[in-house]
């Protein structure tokens, strides 16, 4: 469509979503003649933006005699006419030095840089932590309550993950020792399903070796969700933000409802699917976004991956559809990169 604008055409509607993805305020035609350096008049200026609104690319809230853009206009600046702008070396900086400092898990670090993207785009950030069935380094049972077991599972590619195990009767710490030691000496270097047929062979030809309680603890371990999974989890940072640009009950009504949405983080661990096959950042505009499907809201995600070029997870922003996507998308790409690189090194 962005063909079938003439220059005049071109140039007003590109000022109008400039100043509104920059102030949040409907743009008028006066404002557009003044300000702009457009050599029309108004009247001229009023002409265009009509043609434009009965081209589905502005609309006038019933607020203001201003315009705004809508979906559709968004998605044909961003693909035709939006300059995407560079990361400054400062931000490069801060976000390499975030996601490389030495000794931290992988699981910090994603964690550490969901909330430094969050700071640094005012916005809610999302990372989808690696999907994979990366094979078990160590595992430990803690104790948290008499019959409560945390399970501490280090992944070789240095993720943590924590779950806890109801059990039926008490476990002595001999028994969390005991079931640590066994399984650490047994898993060598799989997955808890690739061991699982293996242990549970060997507690049967050796049931002398492992008390009742024992055994009963090493089998719950064994029968966890698989390490990883086939998707990862979701961390999500700063959904404070969302509410920052309410203005109206309709939109904190919006804004709630997407926050009720962020907290089950489970419904977005669907998230890859629809970027399994992106190559580098992708936009979702309102309701193009099929994630959380409301109007109101962009998601800016780029999934990032090993080094066989396989899709391991995913770095996103989320904010109002007036997001400063010129400076965002370099930022949610640069920092994928980054993260690509430093997962791959684990």
């Amino acid at each position: 469509m962005i063909t079938e604008l003439n220059e005049r055409s071109r140039s007003i509607f590109r000022y109008i979503v400039d100043s509104y993805l920059t102030s949040g305020v409907p743009v008028g035609s006066r404002t557009i003649a003044e300000l702009s350096g457009i050599q029309l008049s108004p009247a001229s200026i009023r002409n265009t933006m009509s043609d434009l609104e009965k081209a589905g690319l502005l609309f006038s809230p019933h607020t203001s005699a201003g315009r705004i853009p809508t979906e559709l206009g968004l998605r044909l600046y961003i693909d035709g006419l939006m300059q995407i702008g560079a990361l400054s070396k400062e931000e490069q900086s801060s976000i390499e030095a975030v996601c490389s400092e030495a000794g931290r898990p992988v699981n910090e670090m994603l964690e550490r840089t969901s909330s430094l993207l969050s700071g640094l785009s005012s916005c809610a950030s999302l990372v989808v932590a690696p999907k994979t069935n990366e094979a078990v380094k160590q595992i430990q049972f803690v104790q948290l309550q008499p019959r409560k077991i945390l399970a501490v599972i280090v992944l070789q590619n240095g993720l943590v993950e924590n779950r806890v195990m109801d059990m039926d009767h008490d476990v002595p710490a001999p028994s969390l020792i005991a079931a640590s030691n066994y399984l650490n000496a047994k898993i060598a270097g799989r997955t808890l399903g690739e061991a699982e047929g293996d242990i549970l062979k060997d507690i049967k030809a050796h049931q002398s070796q492992l008390d009742a309680i024992t055994q009963r603890l090493v089998k719950k371990g064994l029968a966890l969700p698989a390490s990883g999974g086939t998707e990862g989890r979701i961390i999500i940072r700063g959904q404070s933000h969302l509410l920052e640009d309410v203005k109206a009950l309709e939109d904190l009504e919006r804004a709630r409802a997407l926050l009720g949405y962020l907290e089950e983080h489970q419904n977005m661990l669907g998230l890859l699917g629809s970027i399994d096959e992106a190559q580098g950042v992708q936009i979702f505009i309102g309701t193009e976004n099929k994630i959380f499907d409301q109007s109101g809201w962009s998601l800016v995600i780029s999934p990032y991956k090993n080094a066989d070029e396989k899709i391991i997870g995913a770095i996103g922003v989320i904010g109002p559809t007036r997001l400063n996507y010129d400076r965002i998308i370099p930022m949610v790409d640069f920092t994928s990169r980054v993260v690509a690189k430093l997962v791959d090194e684990f």
